[in-house]
């Protein structure tokens, strides 16, 4: 029997404070490969733990130190070669660090939930603002 082995990766909804006081803004990176906005995420290295991973991912597409905070919920989709897809999010606010554009990532865009909301590509990563928002809401961070 032929059992396409589940594809797992991991990142996060990366969050800072606003620098105008009020409020929080997300990370969106523009993947030139696949022409999208998106949540900065990546596949997981063999054996690695997926909170290992999306604090790695978040570093290599961003350039950004985060700190992890709630798990969000996972993500489930097929890949574009039709292969079983898992993605753990977590919550994450930035704590240093400093973009450059690199071979996966072409810009990176702090933007408020809403505006975040409506760049984003795919629907499954929106519903990843609504669930990082009741998070932090849920945390006292709130918006």
């Amino acid at each position: 029997m032929d059992v396409t082995p589940l594809v797992r990766a991991a990142g996060c909804a990366l969050w800072r404070r606003a620098p105008s006081g009020g409020g929080i803004e997300l990370a969106l990176v523009h993947r030139p490969k696949w022409a999208d906005w998106s949540l900065p995420k990546g596949k997981l290295k063999p054996d690695e733990e997926a909170r290992d991973g999306a604090v790695r991912e978040v570093l290599e597409e961003t350039g950004m130190t985060c700190e992890l905070g709630p798990e969000l919920p996972a993500v489930h989709y097929t890949d574009a070669r039709g292969r079983p897809k898992q993605v753990r999010y977590w919550a994450a606010e930035a704590t240093g660090g400093t973009f450059a554009p690199n071979d996966e990532v072409s810009r990176l865009l702090w933007l408020p939930p809403e505006a975040a909301t409506q760049r984003l590509t795919h629907e499954r990563d929106r519903t990843l603002v609504s669930a990082l928002l009741d998070a932090l809401h849920q945390a006292g961070n709130g918006h």
